[in-house]
């Protein structure tokens, strides 16, 4: 009896095995772009500091925003003796970029409407849930949120 496999039948067991492994993979591939592999739950939120009001990602980024723009609106008036008239303006006020004037920021679109002695400022999802809320702000620096329709001054503040 031989020990040493002949070369050419050892080649063809690594090309089952070969072969095999392949199957193997693309299997596993069409396993994980299944609806069920994509619907996985997923993460709880995490806040980001104490007394976080945030309830997911995007609404921490759509929260971190307006506080953003409530800074660089309360260091234009101070400089300036009003408010911005448009999210324009206030570029290069604090933090606020060029790129911040933008009205697209992903899961929500910006709303800013300037008045004689303030402005309104909104964030409204994409689409509304629970954890995408609408926000409102103004020149009271208050943030109000909901759930249910476009946040307004009535709407609950959020903490």
């Amino acid at each position: 009896m031989k020990t040493a496999l002949s070369g050419t039948k050892a080649q063809q067991i690594a090309i089952i095995a070969a072969i095999l492994l392949m199957i193997s993979l693309v299997s596993a591939a069409q396993t994980a772009e299944t609806p069920q592999a994509t619907t996985a739950a997923q993460p709880a939120y995490q806040p980001k500091f104490a007394g976080d009001p945030a309830r997911s990602e995007s609404e921490a980024r759509a929260l971190g925003y307006m506080r953003t723009v409530l800074r660089a609106q309360k260091e234009y008036k101070k400089k300036n003796d009003h408010y911005a008239s448009s999210l324009l303006d206030l570029v290069h006020t604090g933090s606020f970029t060029r790129r911040m004037a933008a009205t697209d920021r992903g899961d929500y679109t910006v709303g800013f409407k300037s008045h004689k002695d303030g402005y309104d400022l909104t964030l409204t999802p994409k689409e509304l849930k629970s954890d995408h809320r609408s926000f409102f702000a103004d020149e009271d620096g208050n943030i109000h949120a909901d759930e249910e329709k476009a946040a307004d001054e009535k709407s609950p503040k959020i903490k």
